[in-house]
């Protein structure tokens, strides 16, 4: 039986123009679900139940007139905590932080509320998005709805959790390191970072070209509808593309028939995979032969980059603890104020060298790689979620730095090239593994026309109420 908690923001639009269901219903049954759900995953730092519905009644006034704004009126979606809403804190996971509200909207949100999106609130994330896990001071411990003792991964983890229970249609996350493609992978669920600067930012992240905004949705078609929305243009960006995004909807039509695709199982690094993880991707990698591309075992020959990201990824955490004093820092995350010490020592001709000289070194191999191959598949991460309340697993194998359990996403931040996580199967367990399909930099409508092929073919598992943990 389809239900609203079923449905996708593609399947909305449709309804509420026949009138066989209204973005007021949606909404009441989103906020009901979050209600029920979020004591179980801890996924919200700011909820506005007033908010969402004025902007549904406000939808359904539009459909009712027969004058919708767009595909995603009425559709009910989340921001991300470094994300500004206009009315609502921005507090990018700190307690320190002002609860004041964000006097204007960022892009991404400004493009989503000028659509007639419903707003359902802003989501989870570790201090400064500074790791892949999803803790911190300000809101605690979010939970994967998978299995509620592991946690959703980050540093987009509310987002993450609320895509896996369609608490929402589309939730808007950021990308510095992995923050998308990680949770997205933990909880089965489609995570996009595009190409740097198809979607516009405002404030910019610390993090500068190594931050990406993108959406973590249900359904690939939703990713594509999320993009035609937030990838326009917006002038308070001076990075970002000032050209109009292509219609990814129409564009997710074709198939991979006859694309020369490169699998790689490790990225060339050595790595420990689970071998749970191992097979589901290598069988996820065999699907585009059975699809018609042409699939070929090959690495892109990439040393390791994670001297250029800690560089780059310790100077922005300094940028954003600057005037932050001792006593102040005592508050924070440890690990983030580490970080953020690190960044202080760094000479600037350090950092400018890994900007400008290492980045264009990795761009520059990569396009040369895309030059043989359209596609790289890759896994997402090489391990199922893990316990919550830890940066790193339990049993050691990764150490004690997040960033060795993640060294699939990193590179394509550095490089700057298109990359979605897509789920490709649950382990023993019942934990998602994720895919990784990168494109070459713009080629982000046949990264997304490949993970639709992917998901016609090998439809994605889905959880429907969170699993507790016993």
């Amino acid at each position: 039986m389809t239900t609203i908690a079923s449905l996708s923001a593609a399947e909305l639009g449709p309804l509420y123009a026949s009138r066989e269901l209204s973005p007021v219903e949606v909404a009441k049954d989103a906020l009901a679900r979050i209600e029920r759900f979020e004591p179980d995953i801890n996924a919200f730092v700011v909820r506005d139940d007033s908010v969402a519905l004025a902007m549904a009644e406000a939808s359904q006034a539009r459909w009712l007139k027969g004058d919708p704004l767009g595909p995603l009126d009425g559709v009910p979606v989340t921001i991300k905590d470094n994300i500004a809403v206009a009315g609502w804190p921005m507090r990018r996971g700190s307690a320190l932080a002002s609860d004041a509200p964000s006097p204007e909207d960022g892009p991404a949100a400004a493009r989503l509320r000028e659509a007639g999106a419903v707003f359902l609130g802003k989501t989870t994330m570790p201090e400064y998005g500074w790791k892949g896990v999803g803790d911190s001071p300000l809101s605690g411990i979010t939970r994967n709805p998978w299995n509620t003792g592991t946690g959703p991964g980050g540093s987009s983890s509310g987002a993450a959790a609320c895509a896996a229970l369609n608490l929402g249609c589309i939730h808007i996350g950021t990308d510095g390191a992995g923050s998308v493609r990680i949770p997205a992978a933990f909880t089965g669920v489609v995570g996009l970072k595009p190409s740097y600067g198809r979607v516009p930012a405002w404030p910019i992240s610390t993090m500068g070209f190594l931050a990406h905004l993108g959406p973590l949705t249900r359904t690939v078609t939703d990713t594509a509808l999320a993009m035609k929305v937030i990838g326009q243009p917006d002038e308070r960006d001076m990075t970002a593309m000032t050209n109009r995004p292509p219609d990814y909807v129409d564009g997710l039509k074709g198939g991979v028939r006859g694309l020369r695709v490169a699998w790689s199982p490790q990225l060339g690094l050595d790595v420990p995979v689970d071998p749970e993880i191992a097979a589901l991707t290598r069988a996820a990698a065999g699907a585009f032969t059975e699809l018609g591309a042409i699939v070929e075992e090959a690495e892109p020959g990439l040393a390791d980059p994670i001297e250029t990201l800690t560089t780059l990824w310790a100077a922005g955490a300094a940028l954003a603890l600057r005037g932050v004093d001792a006593q102040a820092r005592d508050r924070m995350d440890a690990g983030l104020v580490a970080v953020a010490e690190l960044g202080e020592r760094i000479p600037a001709s350090a950092y400018v060298e890994a900007l400008l000289n290492q980045r264009n070194a990795l761009a520059l191999q990569m396009a040369r790689f895309h030059a043989r191959y359209d596609l790289l598949l890759t896994p997402t991460l090489p391990l199922p979620a893990f316990a919550v309340g830890r940066n790193t697993p339990a049993d050691g194998g990764y150490g004690e730095d997040w960033t060795r359990w993640t060294p699939f996403t990193y590179p394509f931040n550095i490089t700057q090239q298109p990359a979605v996580s897509v789920p490709c199967g649950l382990t023993a367990a019942g934990l998602p593994a994720g895919l990784q399909i990168v494109g070459a930099f713009g080629k982000d409508a046949l990264v997304l026309r490949a993970a639709a092929a992917l998901e016609q073919a090998r439809p994605f598992a889905r959880v429907d109420v969170p699993v507790k943990s016993v």
